[in-house]
């Protein structure tokens, strides 16, 4: 009788936690003052590693970053995330408002990520609202606080 027990438990923990994740994969646009395509994908319950392509200044950059995700205000299907990781690109100088004129700047640095995020129950998708800080840390060593934006993903 233990063993159907502890089985039974078993049981009924694995499906919670296999229902407690609406999604695995995530891609979709990303939009913002830097404009891509992101593509999030769930390495365990509440952990997710998240690419960015983006474009700003005529030049393009690519992120990786690794959030935690959790449910927020007690809504099912509403996550609030944080998280962190790096970024490398290339800007063209002639179209920033800071750099030398025929200057190209290769950069790395470090990000930040904070976010919400809502999975629709009808439909494939999930609408996100973040805020992505970036430092410069090689090129053109520099904060930007300006990488909020909007994502729509189809999730699968």
């Amino acid at each position: 009788m233990k063993n159907i027990i502890l089985t039974l438990s078993l049981a009924i923990c694995l499906v919670a936690v296999v229902n407690a994740q609406d999604y695995k994969t995530g891609i979709g646009l990303r939009g913002g003052l830097y404009n891509g395509l992101t593509i999030k994908h769930f390495i365990s319950q509440t952990s997710a590693l998240e690419g960015l392509i983006s474009t700003r200044w005529s030049g393009f950059e690519l992120t990786g970053l690794f959030e935690i995700h959790n449910q927020a205000f007690d809504v099912e299907r509403l996550n609030w995330y944080y998280g962190a990781g790096a970024h490398v690109g290339s800007y063209n100088g002639d179209n920033t408002n800071w750099g030398n004129s025929g200057t190209s700047y290769i950069v790395i640095g470090i990000d930040g990520i904070l976010g919400i995020e809502y999975n629709f129950k009808e439909i494939p998708v999930n609408i996100g609202l973040d805020w992505k800080p970036a430092l410069n840390l090689i090129g053109y060593s520099h904060f930007f606080g300006d990488g909020g934006a909007l994502s729509v993903r189809y999730i699968f």
